[in-house]
């Protein structure tokens, strides 16, 4: 793309989508072209005076055939990525939508069977891979800092008793906990130790009683080079958010989370066993940015402008709902599930 500057369009102004447009509006490269949100007037205004938006528009239909537009951020609920996504390439705009890609693989798949069609790109909004903490985790990983790895686990611990969202969009039979917030935790593990191969899990539902779906599933994988892994999803617990993570290594450990100001790095330098006491663990200081809109959109911008794929590609996205899927499957019928990923 042979600009300077990248018009994009923001559709959705909730709590989630404010913190997304606050991101766009400290990019350099980025101009926040319009904004659109269906639910509330009031909310809709608000957010076109607060970031100075010249275009502010209820319905996403209006800015189809919109020439000024180059790209477009969807942070709406997840059961219409699918409609959104899909009109807007068609209409030749780039895409990046909030995780998770989609709710089911059928769905990933048209996503990405139009992305092609259409050349434009379609990026995944994990946000997980931008924050602080996790990124200095994945470094110390892949420099050799803890060894082999033979255990990774991960959590989503989120109460949604009072998020329901607008209009109960998250209380639906079709946005099962795990895929809609564990996706998180998947596409993170993901990351550091590859796609895995096979889940079982188990879930219940004693929370969040009046959801159609379960509110807790303990999910075992197998991820490649024999490393075990495990992902506890809860949308019922009582207790402040966490994603705390754990990554087990032969000569070492990191233990973070997206709240926290720092990493534990414990590691075994072969000097005794300074590494049994956690004062003796190495402190890593970070950002506490669990929401880094800012950084996921700037790479976002960066690639279109430069004329480079997107960071995190529509298959990205589609492998995290296939291990999502797959885990919910897996919990149903009580049984160990083969993951089948998408096809290019």
């Amino acid at each position: 793309m042979a600009k300077n500057i990248l018009n994009i369009a923001a559709i959705g102004c909730s709590e989630m989508g404010r913190i997304h447009l606050k991101g766009l509006t400290e990019i350099e490269g980025i101009n926040l072209y319009a904004i659109c949100d269906s639910a509330r007037d009031d909310r809709l205004q608000k957010c076109k005076e607060e970031f100075n938006v010249p275009v502010a528009v209820k319905d996403y239909k209006e800015l189809l055939g919109n020439e000024n537009i180059d790209a477009v951020l969807l942070v709406v609920p997840d059961q219409i990525h699918l409609e959104m996504t899909l009109a807007f390439l068609r209409d030749g705009k780039h895409v990046l939508c909030e995780k998770p890609m989609a709710l089911t693989m059928e769905e990933c798949q048209e996503m990405m069977r139009v992305e092609k069609e259409t050349g434009k790109q379609l990026m995944i909004g994990q946000i997980c891979r931008f924050t602080d903490n996790f990124k200095k985790a994945k470094e110390l990983v892949d420099a050799g800092r803890i060894g082999e790895l033979y255990f990774v686990e991960s959590e989503y611990a989120h109460h949604y008793g009072h998020a329901r969202g607008y209009d109960d969009w998250r209380v639906t039979p079709e946005r099962d906990g795990f895929i809609g917030g564990g996706c998180h935790a998947v596409d993170l593990l993901r990351w550091i130790a590859g796609d895995p191969t096979e889940v079982y899990a188990l879930a219940n539902h004693k929370c969040l009683t009046d959801w159609p779906t379960n509110d807790c599933t303990v999910a075992l994988y197998k991820f490649p080079n024999n490393v075990a892994g495990k992902v506890f999803v809860s949308t019922g617990c009582k207790r402040p958010y966490t994603m705390r993570t754990v990554l087990y290594g032969t000569m070492g450990t990191i233990i973070c989370d997206n709240t926290s100001d720092h990493i534990l790095l414990f590691e075994d330098k072969g000097d005794g066993d300074d590494w049994r006491h956690e004062s003796k663990a190495e402190k890593i200081s970070a950002v506490v940015n669990n929401h880094n809109t800012k950084g996921e959109a700037q790479v976002f911008a960066e690639a279109l402008l430069s004329g480079k794929p997107v960071p995190i590609s529509s298959m990205e996205g589609a492998k995290t709902v296939a291990v999502a899927v797959a885990t919910v499957q897996s919990a149903k019928e009580n049984r160990p599930i083969q993951i089948k990923y998408p096809e290019v």
